[in-house]
């Protein structure tokens, strides 16, 4: 059986979660925050969440860890059968990993975490996100899916991405980006949201989120 470890206001800890459930892989779940103690360095060699244990050891790094569940457990794949649409797949979860959430990481800590982000991060992330965002609409084909007729491991990744980036967004700059940029988003995040595994995965966030932001 595969353990996830991780916290589920985690939106990469989501994204595996939501692999998981959609490919009905049987799994547990240990909830670890991030830190730097041997017990998580000896799994994660960055202390980084999420990770999984599984039959032959432990795997960091959430986009290896979809890759291997998608390899290990082939019965319901999340990625097409043609190689170019598996391409296409990639090159969608690597453009809005790097161009959009990673850069829209930097708000999190003002917005999560009691931090303050200076003005001159503020100005530089708002025109990086605009532009990754505006990449990404050229990407997404909503139709209805990300890429597609049908729900795949793009789905999968730009989920949990695209609201915690749209949240961010919205309390900083008081400004809903990923709305502006990518018109129909609103209407694929319902789409997703009607699938029965996301909702297990949101309401667990919602829970966890919850129970975060009442010990601030």
């Amino acid at each position: 059986m595969i353990t996830l470890y991780g916290v589920a206001i985690s939106n990469y800890y989501n994204k595996i979660k939501l692999a998981l459930l959609e490919k009905n892989i049987p799994f547990s779940e240990e909830l670890l925050a991030p830190g730097q103690s041997e017990a998580v360095l000896s799994r994660s060699p960055l202390g980084k969440i999420p990770f999984i244990k599984t039959p032959d050891g432990y795997l960091s790094e959430s986009q290896a860890i979809l890759e291997y569940l998608e390899d290990a457990f082939p019965e319901t794949p999340l990625y097409p059968a043609d190689a170019y649409q598996r391409g296409k797949c990639r090159e969608f979860i690597q453009h809005i990993e790097l161009n959009v959430e990673l850069i829209a990481r930097r708000l999190y800590g003002e917005v999560l975490f009691g931090g303050k982000a200076s003005q001159e991060t503020k100005d530089e992330v708002l025109a990086k996100v605009e532009t990754g965002l505006t990449g990404l609409a050229r990407l997404m084909t909503l139709s209805p899916y990300a890429l597609g007729e049908q729900f795949s491991v793009a789905d999968v990744v730009a989920w949990p991405h695209l609201q915690l980036v749209s949240f961010a967004c919205q309390q900083i700059y008081g400004r809903d980006l990923v709305a502006e940029h990518i018109p129909g988003i609103a209407e694929y995040i319902q789409l997703i949201e009607s699938r029965p595994h996301a909702q297990t995965v949101s309401t667990d966030r919602a829970a966890a989120l919850e129970a975060f932001f009442s010990k601030k």
